[in-house]
């Protein structure tokens, strides 16, 4: 009998937090965000407000709501806060 693995997803499945904290996975699919750019955006700085509990990062769902609210525009040329200012390459390295 052949035993099949867990699915590459489940690995990023989580253990329950109260519910006005989540942890990375959840914060980013309530955001509608990956994974990764919700990681990104913590360590840009651009991000909604985090705490870390031992080596979890954790998210309040209040400060998620903030985050977004923060980031509202009224017209496509409006910068926000949540978004990453990223410099040109310089000649030399291109």
């Amino acid at each position: 009998m052949m035993v099949r693995s867990q699915p590459h997803s489940r690995r990023f499945q989580t253990a329950s937090l109260p519910l006005p904290f989540l942890r990375t996975p959840e914060a980013a699919r309530l955001l509608g965000l990956s994974y990764r750019t919700l990681e990104k955006h913590r360590m840009a700085g651009t991000g909604p407000k985090y705490s870390k509990v031992g080596a979890r990062v954790v998210y309040s769902v209040q400060d998620l709501r903030a985050w977004v609210a923060s980031s509202a525009k009224r017209k496509t040329t409006d910068r926000g806060p949540g978004e990453i200012n990223i410099p040109p390459i310089p000649r030399r390295l291109r």
